[in-house]
């Protein structure tokens, strides 16, 4: 019997569009998200880097249509030069790691259908992931991650307990640029509740902790996605130890 759920890049133009219809009703109707390139009519979000990415896709082989239902958008090094930056680099300074000599690998628009949260999709799309990183000998991944909303007083508790606690060590610190710098350390250690800061991180975010990931200094506030934005940052070295103690934690739950 063939398997349920399958993870792969996209193989072509039609996989591309899967992709960005999954992420219309991601990031534009549940979250509000809006750009100049967000197709309404055909339900597509797309940007003008889309076509230099390559495309992680999970897809769930039991349903009659709309397969995809995790995507993960991904842009090693050496491909970087076919579009002259990153993603990244519109919200933050990213000198620490361009001047590492390390081999990047930037992720960005994870998200996942609402029917699969809280399963195991997330696992499946870590799988591929990782698969992708051993291919691509990777030795840092890195790029965005979304709070819903932009009032930054509601995000007060979480911004401050990931700055606090998770502040990426200075080779690997990567900073909001100065025009939309937006503080973190919002409030003094004492006076932050880690339960109340875990419960409104969104499970993305904690699934990179877990493995060991780091964020930037400062934050992006997104009016355009109704986001705001933190850069995370992991060492593929480290992500190994704990990926395969997360797996076989998981293994025996």
């Amino acid at each position: 019997m063939a398997q349920q759920f399958e993870c792969r890049l996209a193989s072509g133009p039609d996989d591309i569009q899967a992709a960005q219809r999954l992420r219309y009703d991601v990031f534009v109707r549940e979250l509000g998200a809006d750009g100049p390139l967000i197709d309404h009519d055909a339900k597509l979000e797309k940007d003008e880097l889309d076509p230099f990415f390559d495309h992680l896709l999970l897809l769930d082989h039991a349903r009659e249509t709309d397969a995809v239902i995790g995507v993960y958008r991904l842009l090693p090094l050496h491909a970087m030069s076919r579009v002259g930056r990153f993603y990244s680099d519109s919200e933050y300074d990213l000198s620490a790691l361009l001047s590492s000599g390390r081999n990047l690998l930037e992720l960005g628009r994870s998200c996942v259908h609402a029917d699969y949260r809280g399963g195991t999709a997330l696992f499946h799309l870590w799988n591929g992931l990782a698969d992708y990183v051993l291919a691509h000998d990777i030795d840092v991944l890195f790029g965005t991650a979304s709070f819903h909303g932009t009032d930054i007083a509601s995000l007060a508790q979480p911004l401050s307990y990931l700055h606090q606690n998770h502040l990426a060590p200075a080779d690997l610190r990567v900073r909001s640029h100065d025009a939309h710098y937006q503080k973190m350390d919002l409030l003094p250690a004492d006076a932050i509740d880690r339960k109340a800061a875990m419960l409104n991180t969104p499970a993305l975010i904690k699934a990179y902790l877990r493995l060991g990931g780091f964020v930037g200094d400062g934050a992006y506030v997104d009016h355009a996605f109704n986001t705001t934005d933190v850069c995370l940052v992991m060492d593929t070295a480290q992500m190994n130890a704990k990926h395969r103690k997360f797996y076989e934690k998981r293994e025996r739950s």
